[in-house]
């Protein structure tokens, strides 16, 4: 166990890092982040920041001088930095499981290989290996990046309208790509799972979740679906991280197919965007359970007081140059708002997210609806 009075070390510095190390704080321990860009969310309310790059072994070094426990809050972390971390520090989750999550084309493949349902895929790197996986998979599909990609970037839907071979490719940049079979979902639901080294594992409830431009809008929870197919979620995130043998925490987005079977759609080895509601409505937050994870103490509830829809507050609110009506949020009693410390509101970035309660999911999700239109 690292006990509290420790030192937590964050790779990145976003909002994820940010409220894991408010969620440390209140465990007692102190964190440090470790980010290129300075000033970054994180570093707000941690004991330091290391501005360096993550190719930087001397960097690294220091950081792993000073934390008694590493890890990351998001994928696009070079995995070779989490190996040279890795031999000379408590790391988790464990490298392997980042590798695997980074990458479209091994995460597809360690799903299909293990039994885990997801999508018909196949692996690209010339034109012709993309009109030959048309043939097989057919339109309508998605062709995706094989790395870093979030939030609809790096994929393109190809559908009986766009069947332009050469074209797509060129536009797509000619790159080592998968191109996955369309699936034929009514919903996008996910779940978190938390594991500690002892082998307790714990999920939070099943978030339902409703994208805008290939962004998360809103989640609602619990989730309208049955408690049984509920168990079945919850179920199928334990045996996905059983199988990477995670310590850490896990967000596993699924479809629900409109026979009602699922299919996972991806995986993220740390904080979810879908699981911020759990900072108000469960007796322990993703970002909590996230500490108690990797510090190997253990796991809390994470127990539902209450319906609950999160919203995410993006760039795009602050138009002409106009802050956000704040104000018509936080006078709801219904309401809890959370802003993320960012400077620049682009649109699609994610600025903060507020919470609604209500009796019921419906009730939250409407009540955040006409919130959102307030905003």
């Amino acid at each position: 166990m690292i006990p509290p009075g420790s030192t937590i070390g964050i790779l990145g510095g976003g909002q994820l890092g940010r409220m894991t190390g408010q969620a440390a704080r209140s465990l007692g321990y102190g964190y440090i982040v470790y980010e290129p860009q300075p000033n970054c969310p994180a570093s707000h309310v941690a004991d330091q920041q290391i501005s360096a790059p993550y190719d930087d072994q001397a960097a690294l070094e220091r950081f792993a001088k000073i934390s008694d426990v590493i890890t990351y809050e998001f994928e696009n972390v070079p995995s070779e930095a989490t190996r040279q971390l890795s031999a000379t520090s408590l790391l988790h989750p464990r490298p392997e499981i980042l590798h695997i999550c980074q990458n479209r084309e091994r995460e597809k493949t360690f799903l299909r290989d293990n039994g885990f349902p997801c999508a018909p895929f196949r692996i690209l790197d010339t034109l012709e290996d993309l009109q030959t996986a048309l043939a097989e998979i057919g339109a309508p599909s998605v062709l995706k990046t094989a790395a870093f990609g979030y939030d609809g970037k790096g994929q393109i839907k190809i559908d009986n309208q766009n069947l332009d071979t050469e074209e797509l490719w060129q536009r797509f940049g000619q790159q080592r790509a998968v191109l996955e079979g369309w699936m034929d979902f009514r919903m996008e639901i996910s779940v978190m799972v938390a594991a500690n080294a002892q082998g307790e594992m714990l999920t939070h409830p099943v978030a339902e979740n409703i994208h805008t431009n290939h962004i998360l809008d809103y989640s609602i929870v619990p989730a309208r679906i049955s408690a049984e197919l509920q168990r079945e979620a919850e179920e199928l995130a334990k045996d996905i991280a059983r199988k990477l043998g995670l310590v850490g925490l896990l967000g596993v987005e699924l479809f629900v197919m409109t026979d009602g079977s699922l299919a996972v759609n991806e995986l993220a080895p740390r904080p979810h965007n879908s699981a911020h509601y759990s900072l108000d409505a469960c007796a322990t937050s993703q970002f909590e359970q996230f500490v108690r994870a990797v510090c190997d103490l253990p796991l809390g509830s994470t127990a539902l007081h209450s319906p609950i829809t999160m919203v995410n507050i993006l760039g795009d609110a602050w138009q002409d140059d106009r802050q956000p009506n704040f104000a018509a949020l936080m006078r709801d009693p219904a309401v809890k708002l959370h802003l993320y410390g960012k400077k620049d509101p682009r649109p699609g970035r994610k600025m903060g997210h507020f919470t609604v309660f209500a009796p019921t999911a419906e009730e939250s999700y409407q009540g955040a609806q006409n919130l959102k239109q307030l905003l």
